[in-house]
């Protein structure tokens, strides 16, 4: 084999690195906060007794979910714009990634109010309250439990997902190992490197989910 290994380069760049995983995760938060928020609206909007309101969430659900991330990534940011909506680099991939995140946990949502036992919600009105605060102080809780471990999984999804910003050149973690590819021709090291920071990180991420799945017990 040819090929000769200089991890210098990397070491030299690691700040640049470390900053494209910092970008990356707060990528991720942000479109998890985002995602979270439209998948709870539309979750608990899939169950109200209006067809028109299930119908327009199941037919948001049906389109993104059917779309490459890819896809949404690219017309969110070159073809919004033709349409009079302009949005920078990193607000247009939230926004990609964050509907494309509320799709997903749209169905974690509803199945964990699938989950939620009837007896519970019947005691929570029996002792007075409104079928709003049943829904806010006692469904809530136990399906936002019972949805934990598909939530954290959607997460470091999400996170793995946050690589694809390089397309339209957010300065996120593979977008910095392409960078550096390209200007010391280092390739193995520069992919390697990017590969176990995904890798330390999305096991790190899995166990700190773990942890909180073991705090709080599923109902």
């Amino acid at each position: 084999m040819s090929y000769s290994f200089n991890f210098g380069v990397i070491w030299a760049n690691l700040d640049t690195f470390l900053l494209g995983l910092a970008l990356g995760l707060a990528l991720a938060f942000a479109s998890i906060a985002i995602g979270t928020v439209l998948g709870l609206v539309c979750a608990f909007a899939s169950l109200a007794k209006g067809r028109l309101l299930r119908t327009v969430v199941a037919a948001y659900v049906t389109f993104v979910r059917n779309l490459p991330l890819l896809v949404i990534v690219l017309f969110a940011y070159f073809a919004l714009p033709r349409l009079g909506l302009r949005l920078g680099k990193n607000e247009s991939f939230i926004a990609s990634l964050s509907l494309y995140a509320g799709a997903y946990l749209t169905e974690v949502f509803r199945a964990g109010l699938a989950g939620v036992p009837r007896g519970v919600i019947d005691a929570g009105l029996a002792i007075g309250l409104t079928r709003a605060r049943v829904s806010l102080y006692v469904v809530l809780p136990i399906m936002l439990r019972n949805s934990l471990p598909a939530l954290g999984t959607t997460f470091i999804s999400l996170f793995k997902d946050t690589s694809l910003a390089a397309t339209i050149a957010v300065q996120e973690l593979t977008f910095v190992a392409r960078k550096i590819n390209v200007e010391t021709f280092r390739v193995a090291e520069a992919w390697l490197a990017a590969s176990f920071l995904y890798i330390s990180t999305c096991l790190l991420l899995a166990a700190g989910l773990r942890r909180l799945e073991r705090r709080f017990p599923k109902f």
